[in-house]
């Protein structure tokens, strides 16, 4: 199952509540949620510990818009928006967390 996320995790609960619940799939970070997956952000501990059991991908163009796209934590895929589609059509399920 692909996961996806939007808000960042210190507006939102939705980062910890998918981390919490779910043990394997994907997650893609999309919009405000991209800065968790950045170096020193509050929430990179809890993506560093997901990686070790799912995939975590962000979308690269909201990195790149918001200006840390060379922050990036390492284990962590970024892709473009065909990549986004690529993921869509590879799992058969997505849920996104509000």
């Amino acid at each position: 199952m692909l996961h996806i996320i939007n808000k960042s995790p210190l507006e939102r609960t939705a980062l910890a509540s998918c981390l919490r619940t779910v043990s394997e799939g994907a997650i893609l970070l999309i919009e405000d949620a991209v800065y968790a997956a950045t170096q020193g952000h509050a929430a990179s501990a809890q993506i560093v510990a997901a990686l070790g059991c799912m995939k975590v991908y962000v979308l690269r163009p909201d990195l790149e818009a918001r200006g840390v796209g060379d922050r990036l934590l390492e284990g962590v895929e970024g892709v473009d928006y065909g990549g986004f589609v690529d993921l869509v059509a590879e799992h058969p399920n997505c849920q996104s967390w509000l």
